[in-house]
């Protein structure tokens, strides 16, 4: 019978419920007599009839007004709960009015008695109901997930609440703040961190639940770093802006945020500097597919350009990017999709003439080192043709400011990627120092967290499939930063620029990679299988280093770097080219490229001042210090 009601149409349930609230009201108008004359013989007459029948429309007039019978009881919660109350009460002022109105007997006191019972009449059976509902759809505590929230605030309690129907059992909470070990949330003791291991294998907890609010990253890594020796998959929730806006929800829990691994607090952008060549302009992403170009769109979109000009030659990605783009309903920007490649100098000429363009962000580039390897050709013809056919169509266009994004593996290059980044920034510096017109400004920074390629994602790839986990090599070094706080410091580098700057981006310390992926096996609940561990879950295999690859990654090719007025964007002074040798120089690479010589080609590299050595591998120092000692 229960089950049948439950499974009644919604319409059903409110006739139900109304036809009871209706009997509770009669019924609690005639107890609250009852209680207060001490007999259940009473003198009903027409007036306390009438009275009766003005409290007991109006009261549910007041219900249906105020949502009552829209509340789903299963999740009815404390605002639900408070309406009732509510409700209850203007229920107990409209009998007293009634009563007065129709001169009749019941006492001064019976409103009063009947609030208190009404309370029970009708919140009662409401949560009775919806305690039976939850345990009837709830798994026996033997098949839910023993988990550890560690967050006893606000964010940890809301957690704990949107567990309640997803499987999970919060079995302990944990928090630094001292002042609350030993004492109770939601019936659950909070503990000290220091004893979790007591913790984890009494409760036989599987995870532990990050709700660390607003936390910053810092103090996350040093919290992820205390729990990776307890071999226990930690995870997180997501951000709260996103749970704010709807993009996601608190009980969606998922592996620990790329920025808590890297424990890199971000800097927030400087207003000015974000909006100074954006804001009402014409902007041009090239590369706009990509991971980088992709995330530079998002960032300008904000700072609500007049038209933001997307330029890619993978069809897909453009389409995406395009529809990502429009789903945020900014009516007032213009959003241009076009397909094409850098290398098409009439082409180029053609689009900046026609829009108008103000500002180029030039992240098309072929960016894997072992793919350009092997690719020497096309590498050489995206990367620095691409990037001078793009650069003299802007200052034809009469555009206003060039922004190249560079990378740390143009310093000192290794490899043909790195070198064709090094060459593209001596192009564009070259150009620089011949006109006027276009201010050329690069922008060098190394890994981001996250993209295409990125290690996190191969990472979690492999430890999901049971390892083995692939590093190239044991000590190898990378310089991390999240794409996000990259694309915003590329745009204020670029407002900063006056013409042919160098920009170097603050990387922090650099991170040891197999570092990275032991946090993450450990993370994941898992432990790592070597000599010492023969019966660990996945294993760690170094594939050694891949052609042109470094063991470390610089920022700097001299020791000449200024501070700005931004802290983690300082400002390099290299040697640079000029205009008339690199012409020539191009004229010869260009018919090299034609004639596919990827030998002369490598060897024409040597000739420029790259100082690019494919030689060096292993051979080499330890990073420089990084930027933020800078004085």
């Amino acid at each position: 019978m229960l089950i049948k009601l439950l499974e009644a149409s919604r319409a059903t349930k409110r006739v139900i419920s109304l036809c009871y609230d209706s009997f509770a009201i009669v019924l609690g108008v005639y107890l609250s007599n009852c209680i207060r004359l001490g007999t259940f013989d009473l003198v009903i007459t027409s007036k306390e009839l009438a009275a009766l029948l003005i409290t007991l429309i109006t009261s549910l007039a007041i219900f249906i007004k105020s949502g009552m019978y829209r509340a789903i009881l299963r999740y009815m919660t404390q605002p639900a709960i408070v309406t009732i109350i509510i409700c209850v009460l203007l229920s107990g002022v409209t009998l007293a009015v009634s009563g007065f109105l129709t001169y009749s007997k019941i006492p001064r006191s019976v409103p009063f008695i009947y609030i208190g019972l009404m309370l029970v009449l009708i919140g009662g059976p409401r949560l009775l109901i919806r305690h039976v509902i939850l345990k009837m759809g709830a798994l026996p505590p033997s098949d839910m997930v023993p988990v550890i929230i560690y967050g006893a605030g606000r964010t940890g309690h809301q957690l704990m609440l949107a567990l309640q129907d997803t499987g999970y059992r919060v079995v302990a909470f944990v928090d630094d703040n001292s002042s609350l070990h030993g004492t109770l949330l939601a019936n659950i003791k909070i503990h000290s961190p220091t004893d979790l291991p007591q913790l984890i294998a009494s409760t036989l907890a599987v995870k532990v639940l990050l709700a660390l609010g607003r936390t910053p990253h810092s103090l996350r890594l040093e919290i992820i770093k205390r729990l990776e020796k307890f071999h226990i998959n930690v995870q997180t929730i997501p951000d709260m802006g996103d749970i704010l806006s709807g993009r996601a929800h608190i009980e969606n829990v998922r592996d620990v945020d790329v920025e808590d691994l890297l424990g890199r607090d971000s800097v927030q952008p400087l207003s000015d500097l974000m909006e100074e060549a954006i804001t009402d302009k014409v902007v041009m992403v090239t590369g706009a597919g990509g991971s980088i170009g992709s995330e530079l769109c998002r960032q300008i979109i904000d700072c609500k350009p007049t038209t933001l000009i997307l330029l890619d030659h993978n069809e897909y990605s453009l389409y995406a990017l395009e529809q990502e783009l429009i789903s945020r309903n900014l009516p007032l920007v213009s959003i241009v999709p076009l397909l094409g490649s850098v290398q098409n100098g009439t082409f180029l000429k053609s689009v900046f003439n026609r829009y108008k363009v103000n500002t180029i962000y030039h992240a098309a580039a072929y960016k894997h080192v072992p793919l350009v390897e092997s690719n020497i050709v096309e590498g050489i013809k995206n990367n620095v043709l691409g990037t001078l056919c793009c650069a003299e169509a802007a200052v034809a266009a009469g555009v206003g400011l060039f922004v190249l994004i560079s990378t740390d593996k143009a310093v000192r290059p290794t490899n043909v990627m790195g070198a064709s980044k090094r060459l593209a920034e001596l192009i564009l510096q070259s150009i620089a120092q011949r006109q006027g017109v276009t201010r050329f400004v690069m922008v060098r920074f190394g890994n981001v967290l996250g993209s295409s390629g990125s290690v996190v994602p191969l990472f979690r790839k492999q430890i999901k499939n049971g390892g083995p986990v692939t590093v190239t090599h044991p000590e190898i070094i990378r310089y991390f930063m999240t794409i996000k706080e990259a694309s915003q410091l590329v745009i204020q580098a670029g407002a900063m620029g006056k013409g042919g700057d160098v920009f170097v981006l603050d990387m922090g310390e650099p991170v040891k990679i197999v570092d990275l992926a032991l946090r993450m096996i450990h993370l994941s609940g898992l432990s790592v299988r070597d000599a010492a561990n023969p019966e660990g879950d996945v294993e760690i295999q170094y594939s050694g280093l891949r052609p042109g690859e470094k063991l470390y990654e610089e920022l700097l090719i001299g020791d000449n770097v200024f501070a700005t007025d931004h802290p983690r964007i300082f400002k390099a002074l290299e040697q640079s080219v000029s205009w008339r040798e690199m012409d020539a120089f191009l004229k010869n690479l260009k018919l090299a490229c034609e004639m596919d010589e990827a030998n002369k080609i490598k060897l024409m590299l040597r000739e420029m001042p790259l100082e690019y050595n494919r030689e060096l591998a292993e051979e080499q120092d330890p990073p420089r210090a990084a930027l933020n000692r800078v004085s």
